[in-house]
């Protein structure tokens, strides 16, 4: 089976957290933030056509008892946004996300160096990319 690069969001109304993975090695990694400033569509276009992903993976939010949320709408708005960009041609694929800034923050915590929001943001998209191709990979 050919490996493919994975691009995954983690979508906020400030920042959008982006990690990426290759489907043969099955490691996600963060990779940066993208502000939200009215740039961030093309931004992430630029960014997926670079990486050659053929689908996106975005994190999608839900409350404890697994039900949709303002913030699910506000994701879902997003992603029909990017779809609309003429240049995007990748699939989307939607990933649960619930908890996943809590453990980055833990992870970065642990690591015991200085961090930012952004940091903790990248670390969540890279934490949804994993629970994704670990379901999807094995």
């Amino acid at each position: 089976m050919a490996t493919s690069t994975l691009v995954c969001l983690d979508v906020g109304e400030r920042r959008i957290g982006v990690a990426t993975a290759d489907t043969g090695v099955r490691i996600a990694v963060p990779v940066t933030t993208i502000e939200v400033d009215g740039t961030e569509l093309e931004q992430l276009v630029k960014l997926i056509r670079l990486e050659g992903a053929k689908t996106v993976v975005v994190g999608y939010p839900r409350n404890q008892q697994g039900e949709a949320t303002k913030q699910t709408a506000y994701v879902e708005a997003f992603v029909e946004r990017l779809k609309s960009v003429d240049s995007f041609e990748a699939d989307i694929a939607f990933q649960d996300e619930s908890l996943t800034s809590v453990v980055a923050e833990q992870y970065l915590i642990a690591h015991k160096k200085p961090y930012t929001k952004g940091d903790i943001d990248a670390r969540a998209a890279s934490i949804i990319l994993q629970d994704y191709v670990e379901e999807r990979y094995g």
